[in-house]
This record gives structure tokens, C-alpha cells and sequence, in this order.
């Protein structure tokens, strides 16, 4: 029987050294399909905790079954391992596009998806047994294990840290997956001419430069590719897209009307957003003595302090959110700082890009009236902004007659989310005065008004208001049966209950209306 090659001639261990970079190289790539997959899924079907826990369940079960398989390669190991960096090079590099490109045009996505992971796995499974194998005359066992599985790790960190700091904000989706596809098949193309003695088969030294043009070209086109994804998910025409550490933020126009789309979700329409943000802060708002100073948590659109800076006895806003790429947007980009009247370039506004779960601990103002306008509990980062700890800290910034105006989803597809919510505000120790009101883009929708004190309607508003008037703000206080009171447990920090009653709600609907998540 044929013996494996060896790389003992070897001369300076120019060979050697080659591949213990492989190892770097590959693991590096490996751990960044991985992140893109998981991001890529929570950016598309939400919920990024289980996104996230099930891609990674589905890549490490397939790099083991990968591992397992690559006992059943016992002959020209070279040759399979640079056949390996090229596939694993270009689904690797193709993931991004495959997916984005399958959520729009595909019904069963997520079979692509995990279809997708579970290919990649398998083949990067195989990546570090061949290279073992084919350094083991080089090096004892234990120092060879030790080397390769240090180079290893170090790749899993590397990744790690270059991914949200740099590929995910500066590079994007798109262009970071055909980037580290270009690099594994660099790696089978070093491969290729430093052991081109051994592998002895120029075509396939062809198929890689093939391999290695293609996903060239995909790095080139990377913006192309984006935008025509893009154009396949939404509706309207895109006028803007960034990525951020955080989130995918496309903004569509046509017919005058304008939506921002966070993550695939629809946040406003500017055909309506003003019956949303005018009911979430106005009937708080007017029932403070002396509102002069104000906090909006969440809101990086402005929208919430363009309402507050229609109140005159408003003389300072803060506003706290933890995406700098979205208060840029609406700051800086006229067409959409047009929409909230310029709001974040008023002299009147202090704008911080910070958590605002750690940044109410770490901040020592009272303010008179605080806006909450978070995103839906969706998944546990963000139900924690619902917990009776939140609360618990927003109160104490919290000055004696202020009031707290809370988005609190929708008492009508997510009712028992909703009335968790009023629950859990009275737990923490606070007046809770549930209300609703319509917004044709998304359908009833709920608000929460917590005090010290009980909450008394105003009977005042700021002139030009479109939507809430004193009649108007009176009936909103009232529930029809379809949205009246239901049982719900307190949402605490340690069990987070909202989050599966805000999916519960959902789960009735098998087409439910937008989640706003502004």
C-alpha cells in the first residue's frame, strides 16, 4: 500500500512553517463562517440568542462529524486537503450571497441555512486531523498536537476580535464571507505549489486559481451583490444600507412615503409614525408640572425628541442609544433628519451611544420625564429593559411628580406580553396606567405611563398636534374586551418570562403584523 507523503526533505521547514500557518489561516476562516451564519440568521429571523445557539450547535455537531469522517482518508492526503480549502473556500466565501439571496427567494430558508452550516462544518471538520496527519513526521505527538492546536485557538481569537471590531462594521456581510473564502483558497493554492511533487495533478492547481478568480470577483462586487439582495426583500426601492455592530439598517422610499427596516424589521413609516410617537410621549408628557428635563432611552431616530421639543418647557434632552450608526443617520443625513424636524442638532439635545441598561447605573441625573423606546422583547438582551431591575433603576432617576412613558408592544397580538408589562412596573414599585392606540402600519399598539402618583389625563397638549387631542388621549385609556387584562407574571431578570409571552404572541398569527421594534 502506498504511504502517506511526507514533507521530511523539507529544506529550512519551508513546508512545515507553511502549514502550521495553514493552521492559523483555516481556523481563523472557520470561526468567521460561523459568526457570519449566526448574524446573518439573527439579522433575518430575529431572536439572535437562539440564532446564534442553534448555528452553533449545527457547526461544531458537523465539524465533529467532519473529524470523524476524515478516518476513511488514508491515501494522497495533500491532495484531499487542498480539495478541501478550495470547497470550503468557495461555500465558505458564497455563504453570505447563498443566504441572503435563498431568505427572499426560498420558503424553507432555514433548510438552506442550517443545510449551509452543516456542509461548512463538515469540511472544516476535516481541515485539522489531515493536517495532523500529514505534519506527524515532523514533531513528536505531543509537541505536534500542542503546536497545531495552539495555532488553532489563537485563529478562534483572532476571529473573534476582528469580527465585530472591524469585518462587521467596516467590511459588511457580503464582502467579509468572499474576503476568508479568498484566504482558504489561498491556502490550498500555497499548498498547491509548495507540494506540487507530491500532489502531482495540475488541474487542480487550475481549480483553485478558478476558485480563487470567482471569489475575487465577489469581493469586487460585494456592493452589487448587497443591493440586489436587498432589492429582493424589500418592497420599495433602498435608498440607504449600513451595517453596524448591531444591526442591518435599510432605509426604503416610494411615493413620498419613507421606512426605516432594522435587521429586516419595519420600525416606521413616515405615512404614520407621528400617531406612535405622539401618543407614546405627549399624555406623560403634558401631566409633568415641569418637564425641563427629559431623557429618551432608545429612539435613535429622533422621532420621540422631535415630540418633546415641540413642548417649550422642555430645556434639555438626553437621549441614550446603543447604535452610533443610527443617531448618525438621523443626524446627519438630511432627507432623514427632515423627518424628525432636525431634532438631534438642536442646542436643546445631549446625545450619548451607550447600553442603557449599564448606562442608568453609572449616571447620576434625575430627570422630570423619561421616554422608553426600546425595541420589542423579543430576546433576552432586550426583554432585560423590561424587568422590574430596570425599572428599579430608572426610578431612582426619577425626580419627585416625573413620569415614564413606556412602548410596551402590542396589547392586542402580544396581549399577554403587554399586560406583563404593567405588571412588572407595578412590582418595581411604580403607578403603571396602561393605554393603546392605532397606527395603521402595524395595528393597535400599547403604551404604559408609570408615576409615583396616580396618573392623571392631561387636558393640554402643545398646538399642532396631528393625532393626540384630549378627547383622543381620554378613549385611549380604555379597552375593549379583545385587549383587556389577562394573567401575567412579573418579568424578572433571572427568568425573563416576557420574552416567551411577547413569542407566544406572535405564534398566534400565522401572518402577524409588523413587529415594530422602534
Amino acid at each position: 500500500m502506498p504511504t502517506p507523503p511526507t514533507i521530511s526533505a523539507d529544506v529550512g521547514g519551508l513546508k512545515t512553517r507553511a502549514l502550521l500557518i495553514s493552521v492559523f489561516t483555516i481556523a481563523t476562516c472557520g470561526l468567521i463562517y460561523e459568526l457570519l451564519a449566526g448574524t446573518i440568521a439573527s439579522y433575518l429571523l430575529g431572536d439572535s440568542v437562539t440564532q446564534f445557539s442553534t448555528i452553533i450547535g449545527v457547526y461544531l455537531f458537523a465539524m465533529g462529524l467532519g473529524s470523524y469522517l476524515s478516518r476513511h482518508f488514508q491515501r494522497d492526503l495533500i491532495t484531499r486537503f487542498i480539495e478541501i480549502e478550495i470547497l470550503v473556500g468557495v461555500i465558505g466565501g458564497l455563504s453570505s450571497p447563498v443566504l441572503f439571496f435563498s431568505f427572499g427567494q426560498i420558503d424553507a430558508f432555514r433548510v438552506v441555512l442550517y443545510g449551509w452550516v452543516a456542509a461548512t462544518g463538515v469540511l472544516v471538520g476535516l481541515e485539522i486531523p489531515f493536517l495532523i496527519r500529514i505534519l506527524k513526521d515532523e514533531f513528536p505527538l505531543d509537541d505536534l498536537v500542542s503546536k497545531v492546536l495552539s495555532l488553532d485557538y489563537l485563529g478562534a481569537l483572532a476571529a473573534s476580535l476582528i469580527f465585530p471590531l472591524w469585518l462587521l462594521p467596516r467590511v459588511g456581510l457580503m464582502r467579509s464571507s468572499f474576503v476568508f473564502g479568498v484566504l482558504n483558497v489561498l491556502v490550498a493554492v500555497w499548498t498547491c505549489h509548495l507540494f506540487r511533487h507530491q500532489h502531482r495533478r495540475p488541474w487542480l492547481t487550475v481549480q483553485a486559481y478558478i476558485a480563487l478568480g470567482l471569489l475575487l470577483a465577489g469581493v469586487g462586487y460585494s456592493d452589487n451583490l448587497m443591493e440586489w439582495s436587498e432589492r429582493q426583500l424589500y418592497d420599495d426601492p433602498v435608498i440607504l444600507s449600513r451595517s453596524s455592530v448591531y444591526q442591518r439598517i435599510v432605509v426604503t422610499q416610494s411615493d413620498g412615503e419613507v421606512r426605516l427596516f432594522l435587521n429586516g424589521d419595519l420600525q416606521f413609516s413616515s405615512l404614520d409614525e407621528y400617531r406612535y410617537h405622539e401618543a407614546l410621549v405627549h399624555p406623560g408628557l403634558a401631566a409633568v408640572d415641569t418637564p425641563r428635563r427629559a431623557l429618551v432611552l432608545g429612539g435613535g431616530d429622533g422621532m420621540a425628541v422631535r415630540e418633546l421639543l415641540k413642548d417649550e418647557r422642555v430645556e434639555q434632552v438626553t437621549l441614550v442609544d446603543l447604535d452610533p450608526v443610527v443617531t448618525e443617520i438621523f443626524r446627519e443625513h438630511e432627507g432623514l433628519a427632515t423627518l424628525n424636524d432636525h431634532a438631534l442638532r438642536s442646542p436643546r439635545v445631549d446625545l450619548v451611544n451607550a447600553d442603557a441598561f449599564v448606562w442608568l447605573e453609572e449616571d447620576a441625573g434625575a430627570y422630570d420625564f423619561i421616554v422608553l423606546d426600546f425595541p420589542d422583547p423579543s430576546n433576552y438582551s432586550l426583554g432585560k429593559l423590561y424587568t422590574t431591575t430596570f425599572y428599579q433603576r430608572l426610578a431612582a432617576h426619577l425626580n419627585p411628580g416625573g413620569i415614564v412613558a413606556i412602548q410596551s408592544t402590542s396589547p392586542l397580538v402580544s396581549r399577554q406580553a403587554f399586560w406583563c408589562i404593567v405588571k412588572t412596573v407595578r412590582a418595581a414599585g411604580l403607578e403603571a396606567a396602561p393605554y393603546h392606540a392605532p397606527v395603521p402600519s402595524f395595528g393597535e399598539w400599547g403604551f404604559v405611563v408609570a408615576s409615583r402618583q396616580p396618573f392623571q389625563i392631561p387636558q393640554r397638549f402643545p398646538d399642532g398636534l396631528r393625532f393626540v387631542t384630549p378627547a383622543v388621549t381620554r378613549s385611549l385609556f380604555e379597552f375593549p374586551p379583545d385587549m383587556s387584562k389577562v394573567p401575567a407574571d412579573v418579568n424578572h431578570l433571572n427568568n425573563q418570562i416576557l420574552v416567551q409571552y411577547h413569542a407566544d404572541g406572535l405564534a398566534q398569527y400565522t401572518h402577524p403584523p409588523a413587529v415594530y421594534t422602534p
